[in-house]
């Protein structure tokens, strides 16, 4: 029987509650991916070249710490992994959580929630970044996105 992941990184709460009814949906594990030194508003301020989002996103290679582990990543079959998307790609803190574990044999499947952005290449990026790992095409979701819906994105996904 498969075993199934849902982790995601929310910075406004919207991540969070697609997350959470995508883990409802398809009988998933939930974790959250929360950054060691927490978003400020300010930080988050897209539009304000020195926030801390803005340098981060600006530097591909900065990798922001994140404050906790998934314990045992191995038993997982399948992860779901959300996020918002910033600057038309997954946050930097998605690249610390992609290499941060052993994703061999593993089918990732990025989702993100956005007012009108699609994943871009975040899919390429994440496989670039797990080595081992089978990421496949995944989709954007409305913050409306209805559980039924998710269910058979995952029936779709995962069988």
């Amino acid at each position: 029987m498969s075993k199934v992941l849902v982790a995601y990184f929310s910075a406004s709460g919207v991540t969070k509650r697609v997350a959470e009814n995508l883990a409802q949906a398809a009988g998933a594990d939930l974790f959250e991916i929360v950054p060691e030194q927490i978003y400020t508003s300010a930080d988050l301020n897209w539009q304000d070249k020195n926030s801390r989002s803005s340098v981060e996103m600006n530097d591909r290679s900065c990798r922001p710490a994140i404050s906790s582990k998934v314990d045992d990543m191995s038993q997982y079959t399948y992860v779901f992994v959300g996020f918002p998307v910033w600057w038309y790609r997954e946050p930097s803190i998605i690249d610390t959580f992609m290499e941060s574990y052993d994703f061999s044999g593993i089918t990732v499947i990025p989702f993100c929630t956005s007012g009108g952005s699609g994943l871009g290449n975040s899919a390429k990026n994440m496989q670039a970044l797990a080595d081992g790992a089978n990421v496949i095409d995944g989709k954007r979701l409305s913050s409306t996105v209805q559980v039924i819906e998710l269910e058979q994105w995952v029936k779709e996904v995962v069988g």
